[in-house]
């Protein structure tokens, strides 16, 4: 594995060490040095900034982006909260929830936040990781089964039927965790159809049959060989509901919203009054999307409980979620994961041969930890994305965002509800939460 700075070299040391202490049994002692040298490591963290980013400056920065989204006709309703320093510093909302009902955009308001499940999915599975439960290393197969025999597409013969061999090595938990599993999605230029055909997400589907229908199918490229963005963290819910021998959705409930007092976060939302609709951004205007579509999952419930999408929560629900990372797993009195294991999480886990990232790029100079993205270098100018190197992060289909910046002791939470997905409305976002490029050094 090719590495790109002593950031990188500290934090695979740092994943080897945890990771070697799970598989040793301790009454062996490794070497005093090799001991002083990884803590010493793991423990030198790049110093946290003095100053705080949230000034007036900001705030007056922030405001004025948010409501230039809704005067500009861009969202309907958005709203921000920030904490620095473990301290709330930004809340603001504009515009509506739901338009045509004028309700406005408020802390109450209700939003379906997609791929920001699969954090929490991510934390669920590393609360069993911390109890020896697997290894990272290990083979998906020795906890799923079906997955043993997974093959790979290898193209087509002149008859035009499919050609598949055998995987270069197995499926891990790692891949998993980081998208490089190799499962089909339904952007696959070849092989599109048949994973629509499979209708794993069918909302009837357990999780288990979820897991038997994808393990017919066949990969898309070699595990460890390509990222590629998908099912990967719906098999990490099923992964978790055969760990700890409980459904998904009331293992997460039990041990991560609960305990975080994440009350509001669930997969059918707690009050429906407060549930903002969801609108398509077309040729400049904002067409709501149809109640029957935009609540199809989330008005009842179903078997399927996804662990990469599916959640709904509030702005400060969020806030909680991501205030237990900054603080290291820790939240009030809840103690949710190890230290070691969110920095474990918060590491790049991709090496430079991955070079096949889909649309990762777009995110900034970043690698892939577990189910976060993580920042490695800052912008290199004014049309990238700002941030702190170090942070991790990720959003949601329907636009919303959340980072973690442990440099700065920052946390931010982004809720709106638009499609298509809208990468500029978070770069505008965090221009002015940070300031723009050459105006502050992140």
């Amino acid at each position: 594995m090719q590495l790109r700075s002593w950031k990188n070299v500290r934090g695979v040391l740092l994943f080897q060490y945890i990771d070697l202490n799970k598989r040793v049994n301790m009454k062996f002692a490794l070497p005093s040095i090799l001991i002083v040298l990884l803590i010493s490591i793991s423990c030198k963290q790049p110093e946290k900034s003095t100053g705080n980013i949230i000034t007036e400056e900001a705030k007056a920065r922030i405001d004025a982006t948010l409501k230039s989204f809704i005067d500009t006709n861009r969202v309907a309703g958005i709203s921000a909260l920030i904490f620095e320093k473990d301290k709330e510093v930004y809340f603001n909302a504009f515009g509506l929830a739901d338009r045509e009902a004028n309700v406005p955009m408020d802390r109450n308001t209700i939003v379906r936040i997609y791929s920001m499940t699969k954090p929490v999915t991510g934390v669920a599975l590393m609360q069993l990781y911390e109890k020896g439960l697997f290894q990272l290393d290990d083979p998906l197969s020795k906890y799923a089964p079906e997955f043993a025999n997974v093959k790979v597409f290898a193209g087509f013969d002149d008859k035009g039927a499919m050609k598949l061999e055998a995987p270069h090595r197995a499926i891990t938990v790692r891949d998993i965790t980081r998208h490089t599993a190799g499962f089909l999605n339904a952007g696959n230029k070849d092989l599109g159809e048949v994973f629509r055909k499979a209708d794993l997400m069918n909302k009837n589907n357990t999780l288990t049959q979820f897991a038997e229908k994808l393990s017919q199918l066949p990969l898309a490229f070699h595990p460890g060989e390509q990222w590629s963005y998908g099912v990967c963290v719906d098999v990490q819910a099923y992964l978790v509901e055969k760990l700890s021998g409980k459904p998904f959705d009331q293992y997460v409930i039990e041990n991560v919203l609960n305990p975080l007092k994440m009350n509001n976060t669930r997969y059918v939302p707690t009050d429906m009054k407060q549930f903002a609709a969801l609108y398509n951004r077309a040729d400049g205007k904002l067409n709501r999307v149809a109640d029957s579509i935009a609540i199809g999952f989330n008005g009842q419930e179903w078997s399927l409980k996804p662990g990469g999408f599916g959640l709904t929560s509030t702005v400060d629900d969020y806030m909680r979620f991501t205030q237990m990372l900054v603080n290291g797993g820790k939240l009030d009195d809840a103690v949710i994961l190890k230290e070691e294991t969110v920095k474990l999480m918060a590491t790049n886990q991709l090496s430079d041969s991955v070079t096949e990232r889909m649309w990762l790029p777009s995110k900034g100079r970043v690698g892939f930890g577990i189910d976060f993205a993580v920042r490695l270098e800052p912008a290199q100018g004014p049309d990238e994305k700002v941030g702190a190197v170090g942070e991790f992060f990720w959003d949601g289909a329907a636009s919303t965002l959340f980072w973690v910046d442990p440099k700065n002791d920052l946390t931010a939470v982004l809720f709106l509800q638009i499609f298509p997905f809208d990468n500029p409305v978070h770069k505008e976002f965090k221009d002015a939460v940070y300031g723009k490029y050459g105006t502050t050094t992140p």
